[in-house]
């Protein structure tokens, strides 16, 4: 499998942008140029991302997200000697 990733992915299971191949293999999202770990979903042609507001949820009990717009990086996590 090549290192190329989707322009779009959501680490939400009920999305149709889900891809649980690639969640599994680790995505690593720069945003704005800084390493962030509480992203839901990136889209790299729009520029923007969907991430998670503290641990407030929905009444239904999905996270509470917020969407920013800037630029996004996403790339394939190294995995280190520990993880293979």
């Amino acid at each position: 499998m090549t290192d190329t990733l989707p322009d779009r992915l959501s680490a939400d299971p009920s999305s149709p942008y889900y891809n649980e191949e690639l969640l599994n293999r680790g995505v690593g999202i720069r945003f704005k140029g800084v390493e962030k770990d509480n992203i839901l979903e990136y889209c790299i042609s729009e520029q923007w991302v969907k991430v998670t507001v503290g641990n407030t949820t929905k009444r239904d009990g999905t996270p509470m997200t917020m969407k920013l717009n800037g630029p996004v990086e996403a790339y394939v996590k190294e995995k280190t000697d520990e993880e293979k």
